[in-house]
């Protein structure tokens, strides 16, 4: 009996004596050897009782011992030999059966010729034997007929086949071309190449990703096709002709039971195949008909489908000042029936309509749309028409000061990109005062900036020296009573300012905008005349409401010339830190007189502090009116508060914290707990003093701070509405509403840019302010004139008065309605004056 273990051991012997030929030697028979053994080892020969055994292992072995460095040197030729002797099973395989398909269809076809002429050839002899004449054309155009139909079902067979057969060979081919463009270098990584397969699969992918409409395209393509090769196979395979074979196709692929009263197997076979086809793009289409509608509503309801508008005001960004810019804005938009307020977020549409619908005030016809965007992406801007809006609002952020002023430069940015440029100007909402340049300096003169913590803090100081300012501030702000209106008047041309003043029944006019130099000038000279072109800014309750009549008879007469009273040193205590505090001190420094206490009360060390309020640009040293005094505490603890000298200071500032500017609530109840703390204290140092008109009983704690106010002027800074109906409704203090006070100039200037300017003249140190006067300084006590006269009276003090309270009464009235109307004064009234600061 043979010995197998021998036989291994010799084809063993046989592969090592291979490794260590030389290279050259190796070469020659490296190439012979392999085939044989794998033919070898693919038989499996063995023999009865000793015969010859491969087993798989061995194979492996000689499948893998051509190391790297011999197939990196072999030519071109010998790569094209492995290749073969590698895929070339599998390939003959896959030819015989496209061949074996391709020949049966063409046997079957040719089959089908012969059984045709057999068929006419048996007619012919049967005609012949009996006697019948036939008719040798007939025949003719049969066996033609025959043959266009083998011809069109052999087109149809080969059509189809041929670019199943080259996908089937695409890697194959492509593999090839590759080996064959490789080069001989062995010290270049062979590069990995995708398949020709993926890659077409990859492109189709791609192609259906970036264009929309590439789905339905194929679709229609594939529709086409199937409709004209399955009519051409059942003209091939049936009696009927081309036209008829197309349109049974066609209704083939729309209804697959029409297939049913088909003859013979050929036509039964296209049939069913047809209708399979047209199964499988219905089906198709049905699944593009409802991913299309699912896309549509769900882009609808994220807030995805463009803005078809034009002339509307577009909002960019969410924060707690939007509910009261709605409403401002719903009020400028009531004369007009309404408008159109878009509204871009970063945030889900649902959510922000349902955050609106919670406000829960009426919108007088104005429409509000929320889309779901990015300010900082053009196309969602594109989405909301920005290049349509007249007026574009950047809300601040909910960050800190940096972070939201970083955000407005970069949408500034992001808006002097749009490639059809803007219609209307841009309001932005800045944070700090020091990043105003920069915005300007990148936007240009099409932008507008509102300076919140600035506005806020100005409008503090003038409330704090002056008692009842803020709410004069909310009227004249606000669209709901009188606001600033600038329009021209062309029969007023040629007329000086002191008669223009009188010239307007339901307006107050306040300045003139220049036409040369496009110059707002507030309260000018009685002796200025108006030129062509020239602009009148008035005070007025719609820009529909006014509009200059006849001139009024005003009387002359005599009036108290009583001098501006002169300044006195105040004492004035700020609670908190604020990032703008030290313009809160130049202001100061410009408005109070000589000799003027400035108390610093906040958790800021007292050498921090120094630090910062040098770092921001403020000279301590070359503080000439006013001397800062630093004490260090918390404002919400009683004890820290006890040690301040509460009962002497003329005004108390609660500032809302730098450190809780994120969070509305925290600081307003911190404001809260600070004003109820300080006038405690007030209530329990002053002297009581018992006043029955008042609503509250002598023992209610609130009777006892409102005593307090008296003598002492306390201004919180409140951001929330409904923190500020708690602070009004006590009346314990005068209240600055910083939120809505910055919504209402957000959309006083997005109504009219040139506004910004009057604004920021009002609020400034120098120039024109807004100012309570004592009525002792226009009329005796109990005369009885009209408004008329008293505006003449003070145009001779260079002021313009724009409205009265009486006393006794809680509201101001801006703008009176009957100007020319006898009303009877006393001394205890007071006036709304615009008047050069002094």
């Amino acid at each position: 009996m043979p010995n197998h273990s021998s036989r291994s051991s010799e084809k063993s012997s046989l592969f090592r004596r291979s490794k260590t030929l030389p290279t050259g030697s190796y070469r020659r028979f490296t190439t012979p050897l392999i085939p044989t053994y794998r033919y070898e080892s693919a038989t499996d020969l063995r023999q009865d009782g000793g015969g010859v055994s491969c087993d798989s292992d061995t194979t492996n072995f000689a499948s893998e011992s051509a190391p790297s460095q011999v197939l990196a040197t072999q030519s071109p030729s010998q790569r094209i030999t492995r290749l073969w002797t590698h895929f070339s099973l599998t390939h003959c395989l896959k030819f015989i059966c496209s061949f074996s398909f391709l020949y049966v269809m063409f046997l079957r076809a040719k089959v089908t010729k012969l059984e045709a002429e057999k068929s006419i050839l048996l007619t012919k002899c049967s005609r012949s034997s009996n006697g019948v004449p036939g008719s040798d054309n007939n025949e003719n155009l049969q066996l033609e007929d025959v043959n266009n139909r083998a011809v069109v079902l052999y087109s149809v067979i080969i059509t189809i086949a041929l670019p199943i057969l080259l996908y089937m060979y695409l890697d194959d081919l492509s593999y090839v071309k590759n080996l064959l463009k490789r080069t001989n270098n062995n010290n270049k990584k062979r590069k990995e190449e995708v398949p020709l397969k993926k890659r077409i699969a990859y492109s189709l992918d791609v192609c259906f990703s970036v264009y929309p409409y590439a789905k339905l395209l194929a679709l229609l393509f594939a529709t086409v096709v199937l409709i004209v090769y399955g009519g051409l196979a059942l003209y091939a395979v049936s009696d009927c002709g081309v036209d008829e074979a197309l349109w049974l196709s066609w209704t083939f692929v729309a209804d697959s039971g029409n297939h049913a009263d088909r003859v013979g197997v050929g036509a039964r076979i296209v049939s069913v195949a047809i209708s399979a086809g047209g199964m499988l793009i219905f089906a198709t289409m049905l699944g593009l008909i409802s991913d299309a509608i699912s896309k549509m509503v769900d882009s609808l309801r994220k807030g995805k489908s463009e803005v078809l508008e034009s002339n509307h005001i577009l909002i960019l960004g969410w924060s707690d000042k939007l509910g009261s810019l709605l409403k401002q804005l719903a009020i400028a938009n009531k004369s007009i029936g309404g408008g159109v307020v878009v509204v871009l977020a970063e945030r889900d549409k649902e959510e922000m309509e349902t955050d609106i619908a919670k406000l829960e005030f009426d919108l007088m016809g104005t429409s509000v749309i929320c889309r779901s965007g990015s300010p900082l992406i053009l196309a969602d801007l594109k989405k909301v028409s920005v290049s349509n809006a007249r007026a574009i609002i950047v809300l601040g952020s909910d960050e800190n000061a940096d972070q939201s002023d970083a955000r407005a430069l970069r949408v500034v940015l992001s808006l002097t990109g749009v490639k059809k440029g803007l219609k209307g100007h841009v309001v932005v909402e800045m944070c700090d005062l020091d990043n105003e340049p920069l915005v300007k300096l990148v936007g240009g003169d099409r932008i507008e900036t509102v300076v919140a913590h600035d506005v806020i803090g100005r409008l503090m100081i003038q409330c704090a020296l002056q008692p009842g300012l803020a709410q004069i501030w909310e009227d004249i702000l606000g669209f709901e009573n009188a606001e600033f209106y600038i329009k021209k008047w062309p029969q007023l041309d040629g007329e000086r300012f002191e008669d223009v003043l009188v010239s307007f029944p339901n307006a107050i006019p306040c300045g003139v905008k220049v036409a040369v130099d496009g110059k707002i000038v507030l309260n000018p000279s009685d002796d200025y005349v108006l030129e062509e072109g020239d602009e009148i800014l008035v005070i007025a309750e719609d820009d529909d409401t006014y509009a200059p009549g006849s001139l009024p008879e005003v009387r002359k007469c005599h009036f108290p010339k009583m001098p501006n009273p002169p300044k006195y040193p105040e004492k004035i205590l700020f609670c908190g830190w604020r990032r703008d505090i030290d313009d809160m001190i130049k202001v100061l420094e410009a408005l109070l007189a000589p000799g003027s206490e400035l108390w610093m009360f906040n958790e800021v060390p007292d050498q921090e502090r120094e630090k910062k309020l040098t770092d921001s640009g403020l000279n301590i040293s070359k503080l000439v009116n006013i001397r800062l005094v630093h004490r260090q505490g918390n404002a919400v603890i009683r004890r820290h508060l006890e040690c301040l000298p509460l009962e002497t200071f003329d005004s108390i500032l609660i500032l809302a914290e730098q450190s809780l500017e994120n969070s509305i609530v925290h600081s307003d109840s911190r404001s809260l707990a600070t004003l109820l703390l300080i006038r405690d204290i007030q209530s329990k140092r002053l002297p009581y003093k018992d006043t029955k008109s008042n609503v509250f009983p002598s023992s209610c704690w609130i009777r006892k701070m409102q005593q307090a106010s008296d003598k002492s002027i306390v201004i919180s800074e409140i951001l929330d509405s409904r923190t500020k109906n708690l602070v009004s409704v006590s009346r314990i203090s005068d209240y600055v509403l910083s939120n809505e006070l910055v919504s209402m100039a957000l959309a006083m200037v997005a109504e009219d840019k040139q506004i910004n300017r009057v604004l920021k003249e009002l609020f400034a140190e120098k120039g024109n302010e807004l100012c309570i006067r004592p009525a002792e300084f226009y009329i005796y006590d109990q005369e009885e004139v009209c408004f008329y006269d008293i505006m003449r009276r003070a145009r001779q003090r260079q002021e313009i008065i724009i409205g009265y309270r009486l006393a006794g009464m809680d509201q101001a009235v801006i703008n009176p309605s009957d100007k020319s109307k006898l009303t009877k004064w006393s001394l205890g009234d007071v006036y709304v004056v615009i008047a050069s600061c002094q």
